[in-house]
Parts: C-alpha cells; sequence; structure tokens
C-alpha cells in the first residue's frame, strides 16, 4: 500500500483515462501555439486544423521529426532549426551537444521535468545532492541541477573529472546523493576506499547516460547505496525514470509517448519493441512526435508503487539500422514500405549475410496461412519483386508463421563478421 508522500503529487497517482483526457485536451492547443511560433512547426503542420488533433489516431497522422535530422536541420535554419517558439537571447542558457545539436533552456523552474524522478530516487527538500554530470556546453548536469533546486535539494556543482578532489568534497559536505552516469559512481566510491575518505553519507543515487547492469547495481546495494535511473535526453528532458518498485521506467507526466514501427510514423501496440516517439508539452521549444532514435516498448498494466502512468521497458539498443549493402545505403523506411505494398505480411526482418566474399540478403517475413503452396510461392516472388524494386538489390525472401521473428524492433540484422 502507497502513502500519499510515496509521490511527488497527485497526478502521478490520478486515472490513466483522467491522464489521456488531460493531455488530449491541451493537445490541440499545443499544435496550435507551435504552428504561429516555432517556424519549423508553420511548415510541418501546414494545413493542419489544430483542434483536430485531439486523439492519438489524429496525432498518428502528423508528421515524425527525427533527432538525427536535427543537426542537418539546424545548419539550414540556425541555431535551432526552427524549432524553438522562444529566442535564443530570452532563453535561460542554450547548450551544444555533440552533434553538433543545440538546445535552450527557458528561464523557469525545472524547466527539464527532473524534480519527480529524483523525488521517485528518494532525494527531498534540505538534502545535499552532489551532481556529477558536466554542466560544461550540454545540458546534462543543469538538467539534473534544475531538478535538484525545485525539490529543494542543495546542489554540490561536481561535474566531471578531478576524482581526488571529488571524494575530499564528499567527505566535507556529505551529501546524501549522487546523480550522474552508473558508472562514475564506482569510481568515487573506490576512490574513497583508496585513500580512506568516507563516502558513507551517499545512499541513494539516480543515475542516466549510460546502462546500469544488474552486477553493478548489486554492488552498490551492497556498499549501501540504492540507485534507480532516468530516460532522458537533452532536447526533452526526463522523458521517463524508475521506482523502487523496480519494474520498468515510468513515463514522465506531460508527455505523450508513442513506441513507432522504425522507420515509420505508426504506432505499434503494447508490448511490441520500436522507436520512442515523444510529443512534449513544452511551449518555449515544443516538440511533436519527436523520435529520439532509442528502442524500448511499453510494459502492460500499472507499477505496483501507485504510479499509473505508462511504462517502458527500458533502453533497447537504437532504431537506426540504415545498413550498406552490396555498396548501396538500405533503410528500415525501405522495408516499411515493403510491408505496405503487401497487406498479408505482419512483420518483416533484413538479415545480412556473407556468402564467399559477397554480401546477401534475405527477407524473413510473417504471414498468415495459405491455402496451397503455390500461392505461398507466388506470394514470395511478389515480395522478392518489390525487394528489388525498393532497394534495387536482389535478395532471397523466407516466409514464416506468425509469431515467428524475434519482438527486439529490429527491422535490419548485420549478420556480417567484421573481425
Amino acid at each position: 500500500m502507497t502513502r500519499p508522500q510515496d509521490h511527488f503529487d497527485d497526478l502521478e497517482t490520478r486515472g490513466p483515462e483522467l491522464r489521456e483526457a488531460a493531455l488530449l485536451n491541451a493537445l490541440p492547443d499545443l499544435i496550435a501555439q507551435a504552428q504561429a511560433k516555432a517556424p519549423a512547426y508553420t511548415h510541418l503542420l501546414s494545413g493542419v486544423e489544430a483542434e483536430a488533433v485531439n486523439s492519438r489516431e489524429a496525432l498518428a497522422k502528423l508528421p515524425v521529426t527525427r533527432k538525427s535530422d536535427l543537426t542537418a536541420l539546424q545548419e539550414t535554419s540556425p541555431p535551432f532549426g526552427g524549432f524553438n517558439a522562444l529566442a535564443p537571447s530570452a532563453a535561460a542558457r542554450v547548450f551544444a551537444s555533440p552533434g553538433p545539436i543545440y538546445e535552450l533552456e527557458a528561464p523557469r523552474a525545472d524547466y527539464w521535468a527532473c524534480a519527480r524522478a529524483l523525488f521517485a530516487a528518494g532525494f527531498r527538500r534540505g538534502e545535499i545532492a552532489h551532481n556529477c554530470f558536466s554542466y560544461h556546453l550540454t545540458p546534462g548536469g543543469w538538467i539534473l541541477d534544475g531538478g535538484l533546486r525545485a525539490l529543494g535539494c542543495a546542489v554540490v556543482a561536481a561535474g566531471t573529472g578531478n576524482t581526488e578532489t571529488q571524494v575530499q568534497t564528499i567527505a566535507q559536505f556529505k551529501p546524501g546523493g549522487y546523480c550522474g552516469t552508473p558508472d562514475y559512481l564506482k569510481v568515487l566510491l573506490d576512490k574513497g576506499a583508496e585513500l580512506d575518505i568516507d563516502c558513507s553519507s551517499i545512499t541513494k543515487a539516480l543515475v542516466s547516460g549510460g546502462a546500469l547492469f544488474p552486477s553493478l547495481r548489486a554492488e552498490y546495494a551492497e556498499r549501501g547505496v540504492a540507485v534507480l535511473q532516468a530516460y532522458a535526453t537533452g532536447d526533452l528532458g526526463v522523458i521517463a525514470y524508475e521506482s523502487g518498485a523496480d519494474q520498468g521506467l515510468i513515463v514522465n507526466e506531460n508527455l505523450i509517448v508513442e513506441i513507432l514501427r522504425p522507420g515509420t510514423g505508426d504506432p505499434l501496440p503494447e508490448g511490441e519493441v520500436g522507436e520512442v516517439a515523444v510529443t512534449a508539452f513544452k511551449r518555449e521549444a515544443p516538440l511533436i512526435r519527436f523520435a529520439t532514435g532509442d528502442l524500448s516498448a511499453l510494459v502492460p498494466g500499472l507499477s505496483p508503487c501507485g504510479r499509473t502512468n505508462a511504462r517502458l521497458k527500458g533502453w533497447l539498443g537504437r532504431a537506426d539500422q540504415t545498413t550498406k549493402i552490396k555498396g548501396m545505403f538500405v533503410h528500415p523506411a525501405q522495408i516499411a514500405a515493403i510491408g505496405k505494398r503487401h497487406p498479408e505480411i505482419a512483420k518483416l526482418r533484413l538479415t545480412v549475410a556473407r556468402a564467399g566474399e559477397s554480401d546477401t540478403m534475405t527477407l524473413h517475413c510473417e504471414s498468415g496461412p495459405h491455402k496451397a503452396l503455390s500461392q505461398e510461392e507466388d506470394l514470395a516472388t511478389a515480395i522478392a519483386h518489390t525487394l528489388h524494386d525498393v532497394t534495387k538489390l536482389k535478395g532471397r525472401v523466407e516466409l514464416h508463421p506468425l509469431g515467428a521473428l524475434a519482438n527486439d524492433g529490429k527491422v535490419i540484422e548485420d549478420a556480417r563478421s567484421y573481425a
């Protein structure tokens, strides 16, 4: 049984249908604001009636903006590609992330919506937190810093590097929590042990920016530190976060999350692995159907912690599986296009291998039962022709029963050895 103090606010425990209704009711206004104030959306959403975008079905008809395209878009229309509704001079901070990709932070509290993730990890008002995310050029340090200050915590703005100095600082201020990448906490604790400097004040951590392997989480637990994860990007802020229930990442409030078939804008059902796309209700820098490039899946049911929002399974890889075959690039969108030409196909997966010194392609297709072998052969032949027409490359086609292909989000599997 959960208690009120177990949650950041009442939004986290409202009925899922109430949350969905609130988000969809606010969606037309977000669309209208983006069309009016963000030049990129003035163009992308030209002709869209904002009032009509009031359902997930209507949202799914809007174009997808991919993070992988931002660098080129920002080069064409600097500095933010036209996705900002706020002038750079009116921002609180502006950033340059690797890519380069440029982002802004608006001058309001907890702009990146990080406070509730920190609360779920056990951070509380009046505590001191040691923040080891970078404050240099990129938003990472500021995302956590803003959430901590909104929560009422004092922040040690540690940043990265200078491990010995950081350990000495921990001994002086005795922070109760750590924020940073999963592995750097171990570096700090090990350095403290090496120098016989007490770092035992740290009993909790919120980590991001890398994989928290189960063995590492277990080691931290043995050392008295409870570690939870957040999923965040420099464009969106905190997308999802763990709670003590340790059963998936709970989607943050004021976001609409979709899981898309890689290479397309088509939403996938619960449980299917695909690309994470987010619609964020940030008026200063609206992002609508923003595809992160990360693979995940929606977890069925609700979290035992009492939070009622949807949950993500976690980071399951990258969606951009573009592969060069026989000197030609083949994109996930091309494989999706083949499926749209053949509605008999439920799922596709292109496997690339080597035979001698040549590349080979095999398109694996899930399809329903066929009345006769000739029908199966005819379908395989037709799909092979489409494969060649779309990719300009020849390949084999293999038909499989429904459910035979792995549910891992892969559309193109490169099985070639590069050793």
